[in-house]
């Protein structure tokens, strides 16, 4: 199969898992190239996500690495299996990497979890909304990388949309929901547009009261991926260079504790909703 010079989030998690069962095997690069045939360097490039893995040779690895996990083995063959390109790929080349990663991201999540404390979930953008944003951008972009982020933003909300559709959990602070981006009309729509999503058995809206005080993680917009199993899931942090990406098992132990404490503290999906009314019927 042919190599990536630039892999994607997806392919680079792959790999690090493989080097990570290495690792924990106390096993060489030496050792695995032998189990494959191939040359060390392949290993290298495999375990970096350069170069591409069959599941066969993911399975044969983690047999003689005596990973005895089954369903964390299963999970990392499926992620090996070559697919059809993803809705994403269209926008190759016309945004940035990042953004790709996290629609794919969200495309293979079995769960997703977001906490919000100045915008309101991508997810659950209205296009005006999101137009609004993505104009707020410094340095300023242009009219047509708006609206190719505008619809890349649209269409990741097929995960909600589509025959199997995700659960989704959104953790929004109080903040976020005075934040006029648009002026008033937008804002307005945007507000009714949650409540009504809201009421879909599979979208669970939890507002943050501003009188609950400080809170965890409150300066981050936060998306936790749930994997297919716990071991794979992955935190999405924004920042100003773009999206970071991280797995590392004590950052999952710990925005796992940010989102258990959201849920404690937040207001019941029904509590929000009404919330989230009042607020718009004031705009």
């Amino acid at each position: 199969m042919p190599s990536s010079s630039t892999p994607t989030e997806r392919q680079k998690r792959l790999g690090a898992e493989l080097r990570k069962m290495r690792l924990a095997a106390e096993a060489t690069t030496a050792y695995a190239a032998a189990l494959l045939g191939v040359d060390r360097t392949k290993i290298s490039n495999m375990e970096v996500g350069v170069r591409p893995v069959t599941p066969a040779r993911v399975r044969t690895l983690a047999c003689n690495y005596a990973r005895a996990d089954d369903r964390y083995v299963d999970a990392l063959a499926e992620m090996a299996e070559q697919r059809e390109r993803g809705w994403w790929e269209q926008y190759r080349g016309t945004l940035p990497p990042g953004l790709l990663d996290i629609a794919e991201l969200e495309w293979h999540a079995t769960r997703i979890r977001t906490a919000q404390t100045v915008h309101l979930p991508g997810l659950l953008h209205t296009d005006g909304y999101a137009r609004a944003v993505f104009g707020a951008v410094l340095p300023a972009l242009s009219r047509l990388e708006i609206e190719l982020r505008v619809a890349h933003r649209m269409e990741r909300q097929q995960v909600l949309d589509r025959e199997s559709p995700i659960e989704y959990v959104g953790y929004i602070h109080e903040a976020a929901l005075h934040m006029q981006f648009g002026g008033r009309k937008v804002a307005r729509e945007q507000l009714r547009h949650l409540c009504d999503v809201s009421e879909h058995e599979h979208i669970d809206l939890r507002v943050i009261p501003v009188d609950r005080g400080a809170f965890p993680g409150a300066g981050h917009a936060l998306l936790y991926a749930h994997g297919a199993v716990p071991q794979l899931d992955t935190v999405q942090l924004d920042s100003a260079h773009g999206p970071e990406f991280m797995h590392a098992d004590a950052q999952l132990t710990k925005y796992r504790a940010h989102l258990e404490w959201m849920d404690g503290t937040s207001l019941t999906n029904t509590e929000s909703r009404d919330f989230i009314h009042a607020i718009s019927r004031q705009l």
